[in-house]
């Protein structure tokens, strides 16, 4: 993808770096395939705030994603390539052979066109979904299933992808966007492929503004409040705070969060920081 600069002839320009946008095709999405989206305002059932900070923004509506691809062997060619404002990658309309259209996720290098297809044995080629244990060593995929036939929901935003590893008997070895090495049953499908929009973390907002826009409200820091409001509130001038840690007291850096009797323990081979479990 390719990012655009712009020139600072205003200040909320002078920092942005947006997106050039160069593989969106179109503007206009397939109207079967989007459906309302509400916004809460950070409101739940009670109309009480439960989310701070979330609030406002343009209105949008959600585009209805094929996680699953289970049209097997169905041949499918793509029309279109789609900006979504409801994730950070771009998407996909096909038109499948049978006259149907269906959303998925654009992987990198994927163009208007192409004629792909989902199945438990086909060729693992870009945008082509299929069984883990079907696919060669090295082979790079997203929207990972982690149950079969559960849809994908593992590297599925903008620039991710694992690795296939190693083979094991019923499950496959992966290499997680985080560099985790983790057990997936094998039977699961994923798609061919790196997400598209692997730029997107290097763009810049260039002011409050665009976030505004986002639906995302300013947020205040904990050391800038009173201490009946923030465990690192109050303190003479720009005190420190103490250690980071939120609004309720719970430590923000260094705890961990993780449940030690978890189920999916045994499938991790090696953590993201570099450790190995024992299994």
């Amino acid at each position: 993808m390719a990012l655009r600069k712009y020139k600072p002839v205003t200040a909320g320009t002078r920092w942005r770096i947006g997106n050039a946008y160069a593989e969106v095709t179109t503007n206009e999405p397939e109207k079967s395939l989007v459906e309302a989206l509400p916004g809460t305002g950070g409101r739940n059932a009670q109309g009480r705030r439960a989310m701070r900070y979330i609030g406002g923004g343009n209105k949008k509506m959600y585009r209805k994603i094929d996680f699953k691809r289970n049209k097997p062997a169905v041949p499918a060619t793509v029309k279109t390539i789609e900006y979504d404002p409801n994730r950070t990658a771009f998407i996909a309309l096909l038109n499948y052979a049978d006259g149907e259209k269906r959303y998925i996720l654009a992987p990198q290098g994927l163009e208007v066109g192409a004629v792909i297809v989902s199945g438990e044995i086909v060729a693992p080629e870009v945008g082509n979904a299929l069984l883990l244990k079907n696919m060669p060593l090295g082979t790079v995929v997203h929207n990972i299933e982690l149950q079969p036939g559960q849809g994908g929901s593992m590297a599925r935003s903008a620039g991710t992808y694992a690795q296939l590893n190693a083979k094991e008997e019923k499950y496959v070895v992966l290499k997680m966007p985080s560099g985790e090495l983790r057990r997936v049953l094998g039977t699961c499908m994923a798609t061919v492929g790196i997400v598209s929009n692997s730029d997107h973390a290097l763009q810049s907002m260039g002011k409050a503004g665009r976030n505004r826009w986002k639906g995302i409200r300013p947020r205040n820091r904990g050391v800038a409040m009173n201490p009946v409001d923030h465990p690192m509130g109050g303190g003479e001038g720009r005190s420190s705070g103490g250690h980071p840690r939120s609004r309720t007291g719970k430590y923000a850096k260094g705890e961990k969060t993780r449940s030690l009797t978890k189920g999916s323990n045994k499938l991790i081979i090696q953590r993201k920081n570099g450790k190995k479990l024992s299994n």
